[in-house]
Formats: structure tokens, sequence, C-alpha cells
């Protein structure tokens, strides 16, 4: 792959992942907040300041850096209208795992551990939400459009990371796309239930 087709697949990368936050943020901020876990919205900002850190001193890759710099205050603003210090268990334990699996490795072995440590924490991440959506009663704040967009830029970081050979964060995208597949697709399945429920009930209303 030639220069040129690694730097648009980079920075179209970046656009999908600011698109995909986004996305999300303008769901909780018109549709509320059902449905979207605190937990892994925290994950997500501590994972961009890593990434962030890797990309500028390991990587040295200003869009990888950059990626998760601009996604930063939405991801913020997001965790702010969840409020985890209502939920200080599942904050405390997003915040031990972050410890645990990026900060401790890197400690031990360097910016490669670390980045398969961010890698479990990736895919660990999307697991509160799997489950959000498999108890909430609503999920209308959770944006699938959002996931989807997800799942095309971790193909587009892979595409990057492949020709660039760096082949830790490439393992760690691999499998946060295909945990960002599972809630989309669990999302959509979500909401046409909902759909389905409210048509019911509009039906069977009472007359009178």
């Amino acid at each position: 792959m030639n220069s040129l087709s690694v730097v648009l697949i980079s920075w179209t990368a970046l656009l999908g992942g600011l698109a995909s936050t986004y996305v999300q943020f303008r769901r909780v901020t018109t549709q509320g907040i059902e449905g979207v876990s605190a937990v892994t919205w925290l994950l997500f900002t501590l994972n961009g300041g890593f990434w962030i850190s890797y990309g500028a001193w390991s990587a040295h890759s200003f869009v990888m850096w950059f990626s998760s710099f601009v996604c930063w205050p939405l991801q913020g603003i997001i965790v702010f209208r969840l409020a985890p210090w209502r939920r200080l268990r599942g904050s405390f334990q997003a915040i031990g795992l972050f410890v645990g699996a990026c900060v401790v490795p890197g400690l031990v072995g360097g910016w490669a551990w670390s980045v398969y440590g961010c890698g479990v924490s990736m895919v660990v991440l999307r697991t509160p939400q799997i489950r959000q959506l498999l108890r909430s009663h609503d999920a209308s704040g959770v944006s699938a459009a959002s996931w989807y967009f997800s799942v095309g830029c971790a193909a587009l970081w892979i595409a990057y990371y492949a020709d660039v050979h760096l082949w830790a964060p490439l393992i760690a995208t691999v499998c946060s796309g295909l945990g960002s597949l599972a809630i989309a697709t669990l999302a959509v399945a979500r909401h046409r239930q909902e759909d389905r429920e409210v048509v019911r009930l509009e039906v069977f209303a009472p007359v009178g």
C-alpha cells in the first residue's frame, strides 16, 4: 500500500471515529441516556487517554493520537451526562480494569504489553453495554449508527496498522471491532422490539 493510501485510510478512520462519537453524543443529548452504559463510556474515555499517549510517545503517529484527542471532549460530555459518580461500584471497577490492563502491563513490559492490555480493556468495556442492552427496558439512548460507525473505523484502522506493521494495536482493534458489531446488532434488535411494542400499545389502546 502506498503512502497516500495509508494517509487517506488513517484520516478517514479519524473522521469515522469522530462521527461515531458525535452520533452517540447527539443521541444522549436529544433522546436521553436510557440504555447507555456509564461504565462503557468511562472506559472509552480512559482508553482514549491511553491511545493519545501511545500515539504521541511510542508510535509517533500524529493521526493516531489526534484521532482520540478530537473525540475526548464529546466522550467527556457523554460521561458527564451518564453521571458515573452515581454508580461508584461500576466506576471503580472501570478504573481498576484500566489500571490493571493498561497501566500495570506498561510499567512491567513496556508499551507493547500495555497495548495488548488495552486490547483486553477495549473488548471488556463493551460487555457492560451489551449487558445494559439486554437488561434495560428502554434502550432509546443507544445509537446503533454510532456502533456501526465504530465497526467501520475498526476495519480502517486494521488496514492502517497492518500496513505500518503495528501488530499489537491491530489485534486490539480486531477484538474491539467484533464487540462493536455485537452491540450494534443488539441495539437494532432492541429498537425494533420497542417500535413493535409502541405500535401494539397504540393499536390496543382503549378508545374514549
